[in-house]
């Protein structure tokens, strides 16, 4: 896994990997947005409610913690081997969402994540125990870690496949 020498890289870093993304959607029309070309292959609109769904989850951890409230992860009643409910819950959030809606939103929760990244203390972001939440599993990540593979991962491998959807599209026209 990458590693950040900065609380500045990463942010960096996070906004580098969330504009190529996004900007992937640039030339994808509405009307295409919910085309499935391939079997078990998500949809331009599915790949952009995962990415807003699991920005916004991070953001509800690190808010019920604030709260004071126990964070059951990842998301109450979901187990980790089992995520396909929690994205089917991703999918029906932005249900009836433009993709230009979607698009301001998901730049809105990347500010919003790199704002909160900014007001971390380095040791509750970089050191392991920086959160309970982040404490969830036995390997007792930093909270860096949870968000790396929420944001920056998963922004370059679904930019991949949303490169891959728009070049079968294009092939079928």
């Amino acid at each position: 896994m990458q590693e950040y020498v900065s609380k500045e890289a990463f942010i960096t870093e996070i906004e580098k990997r969330a504009n190529l993304f996004i900007k992937e959607y640039e030339d994808i029309s509405e009307e295409d947005k919910d085309v499935r070309l391939a079997e078990g292959e998500r949809t331009p609109f599915e790949n952009l409610a995962y990415q807003l769904g699991w920005l916004a989850l991070i953001q509800h951890w690190e808010n019920a913690e604030g709260n004071g409230e126990t964070v059951e992860m990842p998301a109450p009643g979901i187990k980790w081997n089992q995520l396909g409910p929690l994205h089917e819950k991703f999918y029906a959030d932005y249900q009836g969402k433009s993709l230009a809606e979607m698009i301001t939103l998901f730049k809105n929760a990347v500010a919003e994540n790199s704002q909160w990244l900014a007001s971390l203390d380095d040791d509750v972001l970089f050191k392991p125990g920086g959160r309970k939440w982040a404490q969830s599993t036995s390997s007792n990540w930093p909270v860096w870690k949870w968000v790396h593979i929420n944001t920056v991962a998963p922004f370059k491998s679904f930019r991949t496949k949303v490169r891959k959807w728009k070049k079968q599209r294009a092939e079928l026209d």
